[in-house]
């Protein structure tokens, strides 16, 4: 009887020590979330996920992305790409620091550009759909951790894009 106590009550204890907490603002939107969701996202004039997938397939081959997955039923499609994350005034300042400190201090090595694209019909009108586009990152340094992650928000990234998506999307539609 006193070991089945004792295995209840140290389950408990396990239990409740694996409990996450979560801050207050963990589901606040940032001040920036609407303007930044306008940015990731463009109307299209079909209701066809097919087409509008496959030529964005297209483009991010084209932009030297590889494809990780496509569900052209659930409308999903996610690419990735490695870069050289090395930065000149990043490594000056770990030479200097070094020279002054004698300790090595890690800097960004590479990266991977990590995109995920969904299409979903638009909500305000029946014919067209709605294309939303992330650009992230991951940074690891010299010690292979990760540096950072942080969501690319450059308006010229999803521009350029959007306007080769707009291109493709023609084309195919068209059989050109």
């Amino acid at each position: 009887m006193k070991r089945l106590l004792c295995v209840i009550l140290c389950s408990i204890v396990l239990l409740s020590g694996c409990a996450p907490t979560l801050p207050k603002d963990a589901f606040a939107l940032s001040p920036t979330a609407l303007a930044d969701r306008q940015m990731q996202s463009r109307k299209f004039e079909t209701l066809d996920r097919k087409i509008l997938l496959s030529s964005s397939a297209a483009v991010l081959q084209d932009m030297g992305y590889a494809l990780d997955e496509s569900n052209v039923k659930l409308g999903v499609l996610t690419a990735s790409k490695k870069a050289d994350a090395t930065s000149g005034a990043q490594i000056a300042g770990a030479v200097v620091l070094a020279l002054l400190t004698g300790a090595a201090s890690a800097v960004d090595k590479e990266q991977t550009i990590r995109i995920c694209l969904v299409v979903n019909e638009n909500l305000e009108d029946e014919d067209s759909s709605v294309a939303r586009i992330t650009f992230q990152r991951v940074v690891w340094n010299t010690q292979g951790q990760i540096a950072r992650v942080e969501t690319l928000k450059e308006p010229e990234l999803y521009q350029g894009f959007y306007e080769k998506l707009s291109k493709s999307v023609f084309l195919e539609a068209h059989q050109i």
